[in-house]
């Protein structure tokens, strides 16, 4: 497919989430260091944020940095810190001019002060945008973002007969995002990884051997692709299925 080509069928995800694996193992494969490969994620993102905005994309979620990663050296964790800092000193003017906007989910306690500003300046900055909203899970981890409901519904008040699906929504970090109609998920690992766990209950999933910097738009044109081709039945039967019972 030529560059310019845009996924086939019109079944474009509205939202889209991402975990970025592979980045370490790929700068390992070259004779470099991890954070090279952290590095060369990063420039990647910028890839996929111009091909969700050219196919029609509105939501993308991106896994950067979840709660356990704080167990890696301490190298990689003040490493990865710098290159989130970098990324918003160097990158957030064109975003908001691209109209994207920035959302963070997870905890932000933890993070340098400093780094804590910059994020919500950011946040900021950009609420209004509309061509494309993008959610960067930061020191996120899915049971925690449960954790965190629970303990906000309670610090409420709310009564154990108005939990249900939607309120239980409204508490999560994502409040007000559509739920992910497609995760993708580089370096073949086959793994949820702690990420959009009550989320992700009817998404559909796409696994690929390549890792992350090498994603590129023609590898993302692919996974839209096979998302196109899928069968979503949120737990129903098809259409086919339906007209004919033999096949159930």
């Amino acid at each position: 497919m030529g560059d310019n080509d845009t996924p086939s069928g019109s079944k474009i995800p509205t939202h889209v989430a991402i975990i970025m694996d592979g980045n370490g193992r790929w700068a390992l494969s070259r004779g470099l260091p991890r954070l090279a490969g952290h590095r060369a994620g990063t420039e990647n993102l910028r890839r996929i944020i111009r091909a969700c905005v050219e196919f029609g994309v509105k939501y993308l979620t991106i896994y950067a940095f979840s709660t356990e990663n704080w167990g890696r050296p301490r190298e990689e964790v003040d490493g990865l810190m710098h290159i989130l800092e970098n990324v918003i000193d160097k990158e957030l003017a064109e975003l908001h001019k691209e109209g994207v906007q920035l959302r963070h989910i997870g905890r932000l306690e933890g993070l340098d002060p400093k780094i804590q500003e910059k994020v919500l300046n950011a946040i900021e900055l950009t609420k209004n945008n509309q061509r494309l909203v993008l959610n960067v899970a930061f020191n996120y981890g899915g049971r925690d973002e449960i954790i965190c409901a629970v303990r906000k519904m309670i610090q409420d008040g709310v009564r154990p007969e108005e939990v249900d699906e939607e309120m239980v929504g409204r508490y999560l970090f994502t409040a007000g995002v559509p739920d992910p109609d497609l995760i993708i998920r580089t370096s073949g690992e086959l793994r949820i990884s702690n990420f959009l766990i009550w989320q992700a209950a009817y998404s559909e999933w796409y696994v690929t051997p390549v890792y992350w910097p090498d994603f590129n738009k023609d590898e993302f044109r692919k996974a839209l692709d096979t998302y196109a081709q899928r069968d979503r039945r949120f737990g129903g039967l098809t259409a086919s299925v339906e007209d004919n019972p033999s096949h159930a």
